[in-house]
């Protein structure tokens, strides 16, 4: 008897407004992939669809999460468990369709909890998700309580922390939102070549957001300083970044190369 292969996940993150769901639904279209489905959860985002890992109104806040030590789940965490990876798999299965080689989870909070997810499911990958932090800052800007300039910080600290959790991770992708944008087909192929799918078309026109935010708040120079690296610059002007793919396999991180 041949044994059925279950489903591997692909975890996807990043902060509120950076470009998630827009990720989130190229991904879906790629043949043998596939989402979450059918739910009255917003965005179909599958936190608010399981029962092991608690959230509230406090969990998951725009602009506040990525820098809550509380919410950045790691491999040493109590939930690190046999029990939270039977009842996430059992929470979420009604809400993807049957026979696909991933699922796909799309819920920003992912950006703070990589390591955990990939103790409970050793052969999940990731894709986070970045967009320049003045855009983020200014897209936010009527959800959070909080001035421009913290909310850049908010990104600056975010990102930091995604460093730190890098050399954990076996298998993770940063995408920039500016990039996608600039050539959808490319990055959709990116993300095939990374979960070793077959190409597809696009399934959508993708217009470039940024445009409406000429004119918001610019990082001041310690915050451009910081976030050149990604080579984000004052003003949305957006530089070149190297990219970070890291993958077990030399194949697929060739093939999934900026």
């Amino acid at each position: 008897m041949t044994l059925k292969t279950p489903p591997r996940y692909l975890f996807i993150g990043g902060l509120h407004r950076s470009g998630t769901s827009l990720v989130n639904r190229l991904a879906n279209a790629l043949p043998g992939a596939g989402g979450i489905t059918g739910s009255d959860a917003p965005e179909n985002e599958g936190v608010y669809l399981q029962g092991a890992i608690a959230h509230t109104a406090q969990s998951g806040r725009p602009m506040h999460f990525a820098t809550n030590p509380a919410e950045h789940l790691t491999e040493d965490h109590p939930l690190n468990s046999l029990e939270t990876k039977t009842r996430l798999e059992n929470d979420w299965a009604p809400w993807f369709a049957p026979d696909l080689r991933w699922r796909v989870e799309k819920s920003p909070v992912n950006l703070t909890r990589m390591r955990l997810l990939q103790q409970l499911f050793p052969m999940s990958q990731f894709i986070i998700v970045l967009r320049h932090p003045e855009a983020v800052a200014a897209s936010v800007a009527s959800w959070v309580d909080a001035p421009a300039e913290q909310l850049i910080d908010h990104w600056i600290a975010a990102q930091a922390q995604l460093l730190g959790d890098l050399p954990y991770l076996h298998a993770v992708m940063v995408l920039r939102y500016e990039d996608i944008v600039a050539d959808t087909p490319k990055a959709l192929r990116r993300i095939a070549a990374f979960l070793d799918l077959p190409e597809t078309s696009l399934p959508e026109l993708i217009s470039d957001g940024n445009q409406q935010y000429q004119g918001a708040l610019q990082m001041n120079p310690e915050q451009a300083e910081k976030a050149a690296s990604w080579g984000y610059q004052p003003g949305l002007a957006v530089g070149t970044f190297r990219g970070i793919i890291q993958h077990p396999l030399r194949a697929i991180r060739e093939n999934a190369a900026p």
